[in-house]
């Protein structure tokens, strides 16, 4: 995915990807680190994280089990993430 430190190109991946699946469908914070590097599960916790600070920001909302999650609660187990079109 280029140049950048890990947390621009997580960033990035998590948007592409959640854009081009739209709000029909989601993406989850693996897919974006495996888009990143591939020893990809170093990047997992930063993923979610990343995910989570941009569902804050309404850039993206998160799901679990095909319920909205507030991206302030405490989150566990997977998440997925979808774009906001």
């Amino acid at each position: 995915m280029g140049s950048g430190s890990d947390a621009e190109r997580l960033r990035a991946a998590i948007l592409a990807l959640a854009g081009a699946r739209g709000s029909g469908s989601s993406t989850c914070p693996s897919d974006a680190a495996r888009a990143v590097a591939d020893d990809w599960r170093p990047l997992l916790p930063l993923a979610r994280e990343l995910a989570i600070d941009l569902a804050r920001t309404g850039a993206v909302r998160l799901t679990q089990r095909g319920r909205v999650l507030d991206p302030d609660a405490q989150l566990r187990g997977p998440i997925r993430i979808q774009g906001r079109r």
